[in-house]
């Protein structure tokens, strides 16, 4: 069972928030691409990913050395309708994040 109260809190971090909200928008990210929109260390970046994975908000990937997350697959409706809607009516909130990335990816290869 998917517990609403455990959800809420996970979202309750600023770090994790826009971390989901992007994945949400660009339906996967990884973490490299977190680094660098967030501005934020591996080491940091991952342990916020872990939470969102442990609450059963993402799941993860492994390709080569990069870890890409997603929504998870079995997320229920209401959850995810929740997350939906956020990433489209808080553009203000992840956009300073998305300028950060796309303009690091037009400036480089990227690092996947």
């Amino acid at each position: 069972m998917f517990d609403p109260c455990v959800f809420f809190k996970c979202l309750a971090d600023d770090t994790r928030l826009k971390s989901l909200l992007l994945i949400t928008k660009l339906n996967e990210m990884c973490v490299c691409d977190l680094m660098i929109a967030l501005a934020l260390d591996q080491p940091k970046t991952s342990r916020h990913l872990a939470q969102l994975r442990k609450c059963g908000i993402l799941q993860d990937e492994r390709r080569g050395k990069w870890v890409f997350y997603k929504l998870h697959p079995a997320l229920p409706a209401w959850a995810k309708e929740v997350i939906v809607q956020s990433a489209q009516h808080n553009n203000d909130y992840i956009k300073p994040a998305l300028h950060t990335l796309n303009t690091s990816q037009s400036t480089t290869k990227g690092c996947c």
